[in-house]
């Protein structure tokens, strides 16, 4: 048997491996870039000290007159974090905090809230027994949890709850960023001192530099139609060809499926409110909802008045009411809560394809045969058609931005249209080169990303500018839909069984 002090020297050089490995993650523009992308736990050791006055034996938790608080310069240091978080533009999502008063106060400090969590108490004290063991579990389970798509989560917490579950060491103030793998599991992205949060920058933005293009193949045959960003980081797709419903894990690049039943010809995807993915389901003309957790699947069929719609795409409104659209003249709303559903007859007949809401909840569809857009009213149903300036122009996809200006992929035309529905007026941009443009998206910082069948690839446009950068794929990608989450857009190439994603 080991002696104590073999043990304990065993556990130092161990410790001493995993701390060069991990220090070799340092600030800069790469780990800006990854902050700004999200879906990260940043654990943060409480700002500087003052040692002068030490935690009481026994310290009440409750009682800040008992711990050893943050000094003037903890309190700067805390609101430098908060003034770089703010000024690269960081998303926070959750964030937790040990009862004791240093950590609230910098968590308070740097991010305007805090929530006490039971897993991140300091530990300086605590008998290495089952009650020990279950805290250092916890506190690994929230280092392997995923937060929000493009958001960060934030624990802020002590040096030696940090040593204990990552065998890390951080200095007061510190931060180590780590990429959540699921199941507890982790890995070391970098690390932040106070005095780094000052020299962060926010990265040139994606125009002005070279986008990172990286394709994942997906199972042969699968026909990649829709896809769609998951809150947990996964990538949901619709194989169209298969009838199953796919997932990707970036970090992995594994795939599985969910096969939607016999007859499925999945088209559409998107995320609901409620986490979990809807499909269009032209094959089984029906909406679909297969669960983010359990993968289970719960099918509403269209009424069998209605006949075959030829499904295509849906979106959300502000109420939570599912709208989506059908080829074939056809578009309809259902209320997932109550099951609930009601198919409309499109004005002008065939030709309903993408849909989209604005920020205000306003709901607009495209048809591609009608060669307009439509609003619909979402209390009443009916749909109010907009003819754009170009006869024919094949609208088939459309896109909001944060104003509520309506983008329009022009199909027939090879242009990228804009209506104002607070103005009523239209723009039109020609694609450069023989386009053939299908899909629009605008992404969170208003920029607008088009595929091009023409010429195989992607297109990001600039509206102030008027400037399109092109992002060149493989030959015979055709590209159907785009949909991204912040620093990515993400994209299905349906002609060579991939999924692509853009960076920068």
């Amino acid at each position: 048997m080991l002696s104590s002090r073999t043990l304990v020297g065993a556990l130092v050089a161990a410790l001493a491996v995993t701390l060069v490995a991990g220090a070799s993650a340092a600030a800069g523009p790469d780990l800006t870039r990854s902050l700004r992308s999200g879906g990260l736990v940043v654990v943060l050791r409480h700002a500087a000290t003052d040692f002068t006055r030490p935690d009481q034996d026994p310290v009440v938790v409750a009682d800040c007159a008992t711990q050893r608080n943050l000094s003037a310069q903890g309190r700067a240091d805390a609101r430098a974090i908060g003034r770089g978080v703010r000024r690269l533009g960081l998303r926070i999502g959750k964030v937790l905090s040990s009862p004791f008063c240093r950590t609230l106060e910098t968590a308070r400090l740097a991010f305007g809230r805090a929530t006490v969590h039971p897993a991140l108490l300091n530990t300086i004290v605590a008998e290495h027994d089952a009650r020990w063991r279950k805290q250092i579990r916890d506190a690994k389970r929230l280092l392997g949890t995923r937060p929000a798509a493009g958001s960060l989560t934030v624990l802020v917490t002590h040096g030696i709850v940090v040593q204990e579950t990552t065998g890390q060491s951080l200095v007061e103030g510190e931060a180590i960023v780590f990429r959540p793998l699921g199941q507890s599991r982790f890995r070391v992205v970098g690390r932040v001192t106070p005095r780094e949060w000052g020299t962060l920058r926010r990265p040139a933005s994606l125009g002005a530099t070279r986008p990172r293009v990286r394709e994942y193949p997906v199972p042969p045959g699968t026909h990649p139609h829709d896809v769609a960003p998951a809150p947990d980081g996964t990538v949901w797709y619709t194989a169209q060809h298969t009838g199953k419903l796919g997932r990707l894990d970036p970090e992995t690049g594994r795939t599985t499926e969910v096969p939607l039943g016999d007859g499925s010809s999945p088209h559409g995807v998107i995320v609901g409110p409620d986490g979990a993915a809807w499909v269009t389901d032209s094959g089984l003309n029906a909406i679909v909802r297969v669960d983010q957790g359990t993968s289970a699947v719960r099918v509403f069929r269209l009424p069998a008045a209605t006949g075959y719609t030829n499904l295509n795409t849906a979106t959300f409104d502000r109420r939570g009411v599912l709208w989506f659209t059908g080829q074939n003249g056809f578009y309809g709303r259902l209320n997932p809560k109550t099951g609930a559903m009601r198919v409309f007859r499109a004005p002008g007949g065939a030709g309903p394809y993408g849909i989209t809401t604005t920020p205000k909840g306003d709901v607009w569809y495209a048809s591609l045969a009608g060669s307009h857009i439509a609003r619909i009213d979402v209390r009443t149903g009916k749909a109010t058609v907009v003819r754009p300036p170009t006869a024919g122009q094949g609208a088939r996809r459309v896109w909001s931005d944060s104003r509520g200006r309506i983008w329009v992929s022009e199909w027939n035309a090879g242009k990228v249209g804009r209506y104002d529905p607070a103005t009523r007026r239209w723009r039109e941009w020609r694609v450069p080169g023989p386009a053939q443009v299908y899909a629009v998206y605008v992404d969170d910082k208003d920029a607008v990303w088009l595929t091009d069948f023409g010429r195989s690839g992607l297109w990001r446009f600039t509206p102030a500018t008027a400037r399109f950068t092109r992002v060149p794929l493989r030959a015979g990608a055709d590209v159907r839909q785009l949909l991204g989450r912040p620093g990515e857009v993400w994209g299905a190439e349906s002609g060579t069984d991939r999924l692509v994603v853009v960076r920068g």
